[in-house]
């Protein structure tokens, strides 16, 4: 049996600048490049076209025919984790596993089972952080725990980020990949899924609009984002690198990625949230759940434009403005007294970038339950969101081509009326 060590890939699609890959190839042992199609993620997705499986298949086989131009492959299996590594402990003496740290709760859970099991063959199970530029852990107050506030913890990241020598990994050991012959890549089919028709946006962060990012970044109409989300979920590109360019071209911008490793650490350190309220009092909320209204919400239906225009760009093209994602996240919560969870769970199904620990940071912000949240009784009024945004309706009709006609829908319910309804029912909720 050959002795070598596995680099197993996650949300690190990429050879160039991936932490635990270069820390692989470092050492002397073989290193084969590993991905598995996780069934127990799979398994739970209902709609079979997901563009998001469709994306990693093709960043999958991207990676495989690089890895096949240096003499090596990439092993890919479909199965669960621990199955898929009793078979290749079997197969070959694996010395190590290397892999990149990920967050969530079902990775860290997925991730303890593997180091148990590699523990008990003599495997070492070696992670690395790759996917944030500070891990949770690093940023911490005085006290020696967790921010609950963004403000604080972004000054003490940027601090933290100006202090520390940041940069790219660039010299990779190739010669040390494991020579062998490649595999057909197993299909979508095989898997019980079919391609999407969804497009995906460039990998290539377009400089222009990270430099005027701050100015068109909440215009809707504009092409004023960089629209990198799903590169950054799955890794396609290296957040050192962006965060390095981000910095140098626009602050309001890494002002985002610092948000986004906000989020993760509040996941890390609070996996509750997956399903409670960040504060616990908001549990109390009793949501009114109309099943009608939440389906008027999910296609767009509810008369209010602002709010349909970004649900049908959502429902159609996997993406919603982050302006725009306020504005209807604030609507199913406040406007219609939805629980945020339900709005959590739709954008789950629907987004391309789709990252839990931002996902529920936003809903929960957006429904005032979670940390640093907005609070309860500030209520987003959709009229006057769209005369500041989107004040020629460019964007309004370019989603509701029935816009202004008898066909598009009456409101689903008086703005004034749902306002002060939201803001009885919270205080009545909180002051039990």
């Amino acid at each position: 049996m050959k002795k070598l060590s596995v680099f197993w890939f996650r949300r690190d699609l990429r050879l160039e600048d991936n932490t635990g890959l270069y820390y692989a190839l470092q050492q002397e042992t073989d290193v084969l490049p590993l991905f598995i199609f996780d069934r127990t993620i799979l398994d739970d997705l209902e709609d079979k076209t997901d563009a998001r499986v469709s994306f990693i298949h093709d960043q999958i086989q991207n990676l495989k025919e690089e890895l096949e131009k240096k003499g090596s492959t990439l092993l890919v299996k479909y199965g669960t984790p621990e199955e898929v590594y009793q078979e290749l402990i079997k197969k070959f003496e694996i010395q190590a596993i290397y892999t990149n740290r990920d967050y969530e709760p079902y990775a860290k859970k997925r991730d303890r089972a593997i180091e148990k099991l590699a523990e008990e063959k003599g495997i070492s199970f070696l992670t690395f952080k790759d996917q944030v530029i500070f891990e949770p852990g690093e940023i911490l107050n005085g006290s020696g725990e967790f921010y609950k506030v963004f403000t604080p913890f972004s000054r003490v990241w940027l601090s933290k980020f100006e202090e520390t020598n940041i940069e790219a990994l660039s010299y990779f050991h190739w010669k040390n990949l494991y020579q062998t012959k490649p595999e057909p890549l197993i299909s979508l089919k095989e898997m019980g899924f079919e391609r999407s028709s969804i497009s995906i946006p460039s990998s290539n962060p377009n400089e222009e609009i990270i430099k005027y990012y701050d100015k068109t970044r909440n215009f809707p109409a504009e092409n004023g984002t960089s629209r990198l989300g799903i590169h950054l979920r799955f890794g396609t590109i290296s957040i050192r690198q962006l965060a390095l360019k981000a910095a140098s071209l626009n602050e309001t911008y890494l002002n985002e990625l610092i948000w986004r490793e906000f989020y993760m650490m509040i996941l890390d350190y609070n996996p509750q949230v997956v399903d409670k309220a960040f504060k616990p009092a908001y549990d109390q909320i009793p949501w009114r759940n109309n099943e009608e209204e939440f389906k008027a919400w999910c296609e767009g239906k509810t008369g209010y434009p602002i709010v349909d225009a970004g649900m049908r760009e959502l429902n159609q093209t996997g993406y919603m403005h982050n302006r725009v994602r306020m504005i209807v996240a604030s609507f199913l919560t406040k406007h219609l007294l939805i629980d945020w969870r339900w709005g959590e769970a739709y954008f789950a199904k629907k987004l391309l970038d789709f990252d839990l620990a931002a996902n529920n940071g936003g809903w929960q912000w957006a429904a005032g339950t979670g940390t640093d949240a907005q609070p309860y009784f500030r209520v987003f009024n959709p009229s006057s969101q769209t005369e500041k945004f989107d004040k020629d309706l460019k964007y309004i009709k370019k989603w509701i081509p029935e816009f202004g006609t008898e066909k598009y829908p009456k409101p689903i319910v008086d703005h004034k009326f749902a306002r002060q309804r939201a803001l009885d029912t919270y205080k009545k909720a909180l002051d039990r």
